[in-house]
């Protein structure tokens, strides 16, 4: 198995030569199974030149019978989703494009409606009727696990303030968790009072759930769009920090740490300069971990 970043920021794009050396596209990931399922995860920016790159790379496959796609939506905010109306193998007839993610209890609907509030005419110009693709929708429950390819799918709710699945994808031995949105936890409530006690006890049990969906990962991609003195202004945008990160990734055993999300306003060279910091703090603590900031197209394959 094998994963490829295309998209590595946050919250916007952040295109110029501030951030050429790790892009300014938003998240997507693009896995690859060991019988070459394609999974993708989350639907930013990147998603358009992972649409080229296959294409490209396929030609032959698309003419005679499409791309076969299984994109994996972390939640529904539009960095993670605005890319889908631009992923050109839904114009590419033959090919079938299956849409994961998770039931919005705000709207009521399930992972159909992310396409359906972008393709609507006051926003983008081509409705869903005028694809090509077959288009299929899959709105997952919190804790399923399902079966694409020679691949298990299995998803935790995260911290986020819209519902947020992590996902964890296992193959052949080798796995691969990429947490989507984060917040580290915080309990709202002041010490000493009964409902300190019980949100403390609550908070407990949600890290102990996503603790065990990540266990012993061997690859772990978080979001790490702030440093620990950014945060305290940052509490309750839901995303997280490099130490968090970090402690995360020793406390499940994760073999490796990618460090992704990474914050629009932070240039290429503020972003090496924050992460060298954290990693000059956490030196003694590391062991084994190995700590990567991810850039657009790195790609690694899980030995």
């Amino acid at each position: 198995m094998k994963f490829r970043f295309w998209g590595v920021r946050g919250s916007i794009p952040s295109p110029g030569p501030r951030t050429a050396r790790y892009g300014g596209n938003t998240t997507c990931i693009e896995v690859r199974t060991d019988d070459d399922t394609l999974i993708v995860l989350d639907g930013g920016t990147g998603l358009f030149p992972l649409a080229q790159h296959l294409l490209a790379r396929s030609q032959q496959t698309a003419r005679e019978g499409g791309i076969a796609a299984n994109i994996f939506i972390t939640h529904s905010h539009w960095d993670h989703i605005h890319g889908l109306p631009f992923f050109t193998p839904l114009f590419v007839k033959g090919s079938r494009v299956r849409l994961h993610g998770a039931y919005d209890p705000v709207t009521g609907k399930g992972i159909e409606h992310v396409m359906a509030v972008q393709l609507q005419n006051s926003y983008f110009p081509v409705s869903e009727t005028q694809m090509d693709a077959t288009i299929e929708y899959r709105t997952l429950e919190i804790g399923q696990a399902i079966e694409v390819g020679d691949a298990a799918v299995s998803n935790v709710l995260m911290n986020h303030p819209v519902t947020n699945l992590g996902y964890r994808i296992a193959c052949g031995g080798k796995s691969v968790f990429f947490t989507g949105d984060h917040e580290p936890w915080h309990n709202p409530h002041p010490p000493g009072g009964s409902e300190h006690a019980a949100f403390e006890e609550h908070l407990a049990a949600r890290e102990r759930e996503i603790d065990a969906a990540m266990r012993g990962v061997d690859a772990l991609i978080v979001d790490c769009s702030y440093t620990r003195e950014e945060y305290p202004s940052k509490l309750g945008w839901g995303h997280g920090t490099f130490d968090a990160a970090i402690e995360m990734a020793l406390r499940v055993g994760a073999r490796a740490l990618y460090c992704t999300h990474h914050e629009p306003t932070r240039g290429d060279d503020e972003l090496e300069a924050v992460f060298a910091d954290v990693l000059a703090r956490y030196a003694h603590k590391l062991g084994g971990l190995r700590v990567h900031l991810a850039y657009e197209g790195l790609e690694v394959e899980l030995p």
